[in-house]
Parts: structure tokens; sequence; C-alpha cells
């Protein structure tokens, strides 16, 4: 264990641990790359399409499982959606690669500080460790790796859903009622605003996520839709006063049965929850 003086403490940032003990976190690939001259062999996989939605008990996020790599399929199970701790959680678009290490970093940040404050990061504080990782990461991102998360959690001390986004020099934008990121989020978005109501319950939240990543993927190569021959399907997560619940495939794929179904109809995917059932917990 290494020992700080007084004056030279990290204190409760994991990340300043790591650089103080010569250990920086987003260093590595960009020199790789700058002494390189350029990524050149380095392109990796890149992760396309993001959302959270605002629901009236809390926040919906989801994700497609398709990660692209130019113009091949690199990864058809890919996952985009992780719990940063019991009531949050990030949506991961950009480089495949550095994404998944930021996430993972930032669940041991959240975790680092709870035990060495001895409770919980504020839903604030949470949104601002994100936006300063993001920030270190901008040599990365300069070089052709951005990551751009959306961050999204229920607020114990407000008792509502709240929703953030990204872009890649860290600056942090809170979302009043839905937010999306990457390849797909123009179509992903447009659905959303013209579905979104202020009174949407988590399963309504939930199957208009779900026809918004299925637009996405209609127009957006980089998009993946609902696999059912792999049974594969986009990750979908609810977070309200319970924390941080993630649909397993058979739930998710219910929710996409109710939106063939009603595609099947001639309906455009937007039926009321009467119609598409509610989701099994």
């Amino acid at each position: 264990m290494p020992f700080f003086a007084p004056g030279d403490d990290p204190g409760a940032s994991f990340l300043e641990l790591l650089r103080r003990t010569g250990n920086e976190p987003f260093g590595d690939l960009a020199q790789v790359a700058a002494a390189e001259g350029g990524l050149g062999s380095l392109e990796g996989s890149h992760a396309t399409t993001v959302l959270a939605v605002r629901s009236s008990g809390g926040v919906v996020v989801a994700g497609d499982r398709r990660a692209t790599s130019g113009h091949l399929i690199s990864h058809r199970d890919m996952r985009k959606v992780f719990p940063a701790d019991s009531y949050s959680a990030v949506a991961i678009a950009g480089a495949a690669g550095p994404a998944v290490q930021m996430v993972r970093l930032f669940q041991l940040q959240l975790e680092y500080y709870e035990k060495i404050e001895g409770k919980p990061l504020s839903l604030e504080g949470k949104a601002n460790q994100l936006a300063e990782m993001i920030r270190a990461h901008l040599p990365q991102a300069m070089l052709g790796l951005p990551v751009v998360p959306i961050f999204a959690g229920f607020d114990l001390a407000d008792g509502r859903g709240r929703l953030f986004q990204y872009d890649v020099t860290g600056g942090r934008y809170e979302e009043q009622d839905y937010a999306t990121a990457g390849s797909g989020s123009l179509h992903a978005g447009t659905v959303l605003k013209l579905g979104f109501r202020d009174d949407l319950s988590e399963p309504d939240a939930l199957a208009l996520s779900v026809q918004a990543l299925w637009h996405a993927a209609d127009e957006d190569s980089a998009t993946g839709g609902p696999d059912p021959v792999r049974g594969i399907y986009p990750v979908l997560a609810a977070i309200g006063p319970d924390g941080f619940r993630q649909l397993d495939d058979a739930e998710s794929g219910a929710v996409f049965a109710a939106l063939q179904a009603d595609l099947a109809s001639g309906g455009s995917g937007g039926g009321s929850s009467a119609h598409r059932g509610e989701v099994p917990r």
C-alpha cells in the first residue's frame, strides 16, 4: 500500500490515486498512437446507439448490442448499458475498448469514494466524476477514439429520475426528458421526442425505448436490432426507488414481441401499454 504525506493525499478520488502511483488510466494508448504517428492499426470496435428516457417512477436506459469496425460487424452481442452503482447506470457509445475501461474505472471510483467517505456520492457528484473522466480521455478522443456516454440514475434526495449527456471534451448537460448518443441517435431521438409524455409509466418508457432502437436500427446500419434467431435483444434497464434492474432476455424479447405485433397489425409501434401488456418482473 502506498503512503502519502498529509498534503499529498489523493483523498476520495480513485483517479487521483492512480495518477499519484504512476498508473495514469488514459495515457497509454494515446502515447502509443502518437509514437506511431496516428491510429493506423489501432482502429477498434465502436459501440453505436444508446438512450435514456425519464419515466414517472425513475428512468429507463437502453442500448443496442452491435459493435462495428468500419463496415464490419465486429460483435453482435456487446453490452453497452452498465450499472454504475445500485441507483445509477452508464450507457456507452464511441470507441468500445476505452469506453468499457472508463465504465470500470467509474464503478471503482464510486465504490472507493463510499469506502473512504462512509457514504455514497450524490447523483450530481457522480455525474461530475464521469465528466472528469471524459475530460481526461480527451487526448485519445483527439486521436479518433471518442467516448460519449449517457449517465442516468434515481436521485434519492429528490425522489426522481435524472439523466445527463456529455460531449467529448467532458461537457456535462442535464436533460429533462430523454437523451441519446451514438450513430443512430438522430433517429432514436426523433422517436423519443414524438412519443415522450410526462406521465410515462415504466412499461411505457421501456416500450418507447424499444421503438426508438427499432427505428434507429432500421435507418442506421451500425445499430443492431433484435435478433430472435440468436436470442440477442438490446439491453433494457430500469432505475427507480428500488434501484437498478436489468431486464433479462426473455423480458426484453417480450417487449420486442409486443412491438412486432403492433407493427404487423399496421401500427407504428407506438401503441399504448394496454395493447403492449405489462413487462414481467
